[in-house]
């Protein structure tokens, strides 16, 4: 008997996001979908209103989407990198051109300033930036931790304090 090759599952997330009620794909997606470097927002959004796009990848962006919609903030995207190399430039520049009146962009992220995608990416997302339509460009933004030698606070006070100010920092700088 010749048995089918198995290949192993490996589901590398955050524990929080096991049976997050928002972290979830239909059987149609699963069975029938395909992977997408960029997610667009899921907010039921007015392009034309939306004059701040927020970058994330990763559980970030449940916070984000969760602050959003406690403070009504209609005004701001939220796009998802789901792949970081190579880097999904044109995808990226599609998304950000269906919000017309974009002011501002923002990278948020939960490590340090000198930790996590912003380092290795931030050149790519500053040439998108600059790529838009109408030849402004616009100054990428950075939301997250300070600088810092160890990826986490130590402290689970800290650690909250810190994210509510990254986050809140994403829809106000």
């Amino acid at each position: 008997m010749i048995r089918p090759l198995r290949k192993p599952l490996i589901v590398m997330t955050p524990k929080s996001l096991l049976r997050h009620k928002e972290a979830t794909s239909s059987l149609e997606d699963l069975a029938h979908g395909k992977f997408h470097m960029v997610l667009a927002d899921q907010a039921d959004l007015a392009p034309e209103k939306v004059t701040r796009v927020v970058l994330c990848a990763g559980k970030v962006y449940y916070d984000l989407a969760a602050w959003r919609a406690e403070n009504e903030r209609h005004d701001t995207a939220i796009l998802r990198l789901e792949q970081l190399y190579p880097f999904p430039k044109e995808e990226l520049l599609e998304a950000v051109q269906g919000y017309a009146n974009v002011e501002d962009i923002v990278w948020c992220q939960e490590e340090p300033l000198n930790q996590g995608a912003w380092y290795s990416s931030q050149h790519n997302m500053r040439a998108v930036a600059d790529m838009l339509k109408d030849g402004l460009g616009r100054e990428l933004k950075f939301a997250g931790r300070p600088a810092s030698a160890a990826p986490a606070a130590g402290y689970m006070s800290v650690h909250t304090e810190q994210q509510r100010q990254l986050v809140e920092d994403a829809f106000n700088l």
